[in-house]
């Protein structure tokens, strides 16, 4: 029987870098709360850990959502769109903080033709309560 695993992460189609965009999702409200990352083995990890596991691009190493906040995501469902290439995380967010800027989403800016880019979501709690 050919390893589930492997098969998986084999039906993702990594881009030349090696990643695969992923959206997460609360998978109650269905608010989107981030964009970010991954590599073969941040989604390895992530499937094996049930909770996400992120690609850093900036420090270009894995990054485990929570470990140093402590708001972690809990993975309830894994999803693949019709292209393969982007993931759908539909997440428990623990401490109702997804962003590092302290805010429940990173989804914090709308845009408005006579003010362009505003602030619409309050921080929750100041990061550097959150990264101390």
């Amino acid at each position: 029987m050919p390893d589930i695993l492997e098969n998986t992460l084999n039906a993702v189609h990594w881009n030349d870098r090696g990643l695969v965009a992923v959206i997460a999702q609360d998978f109650k409200s269905k608010q989107v709360l981030m964009q970010a990352w991954m590599n073969r083995e941040a989604l390895q990890k992530s499937i094996e850990l049930q909770q996400a596991v992120y690609f850093s691009r900036s420090r270009q190493k894995l990054w485990h959502k929570g470990e140093s906040s402590g708001h972690f995501q809990k993975i309830k469902e894994i999803r693949l769109d019709c292209d393969g290439d982007t993931l759908l995380l539909l997440v428990e967010q623990i401490g109702g903080i997804a962003c590092h800027t302290g805010r429940e989403h990173c989804m914090f800016r709308r845009y408005s033709a006579d003010k362009g880019w505003e602030t619409i979501d309050p921080v929750i709690k100041n990061p550097a309560d959150i990264y101390s």
